[in-house]
């Protein structure tokens, strides 16, 4: 990937991850950086022999063109919303950046952090659920461990419903 910058972006195809997407393509993003897509899977045992072997390390980077195809996506076991695509697509041509998807399988404040070392990101933009303070408390913050364990620096972005 050579000098180009990558800008990490956490997403799980919510309406909060989009929202932290759209705000990293417009303020952090810049041409020919590569912004790479960390998705997070619930941690489940793959009967599938190629993702027994993601588990551990995550799955190679996907390109947007693989990303776009469902059939390919259906081996990881996620389904990209039609919202995140047209925002990755629309920043792929007008801002020509690269646009690549990881996907981990655990938990997410932990793989988050993996992620970061192990790509490496030179930054990370995560979005907020809002959760209040009960059940932040109860359910702990992802956002909130990736902040305080994360060794690039981690934007929060909150969403205006939140």
């Amino acid at each position: 990937m050579g000098d180009a910058r990558k800008v990490g972006v956490a997403i799980d195809f919510s309406i909060c991850s989009r929202a932290a997407l759209q705000w990293a393509i417009d303020n952090v993003v810049r041409k020919g950086d590569h912004l790479i897509l960390v998705n997070i899977r619930p941690d489940a045992h793959y009967e599938e022999t190629e993702m027994q072997l993601w588990q551990v390390t995550g799955s190679p980077l996907i390109p947007l063109t693989e990303f776009r195809d469902a059939h390919v996506m259906k081996k990881y076991g996620t389904k990209p919303d039609p919202e995140t695509l047209e925002i990755v697509e629309l920043a792929a041509t007008q801002k020509e950046v690269h646009v690549l998807l990881k996907i981990f399988w655990g938990d997410a404040r932990e793989k988050l952090c993996e992620a970061v070392d192990n790509i490496p990101l030179d930054c990370l933009v995560i979005g907020n659920r809002g959760l209040g303070k009960l059940k932040r408390a109860i359910l702990g913050s992802v956002s909130n461990y990736v902040v305080n364990h994360s060794s690039c620096p981690v934007t929060v972005v909150k969403h205006a419903h939140t």
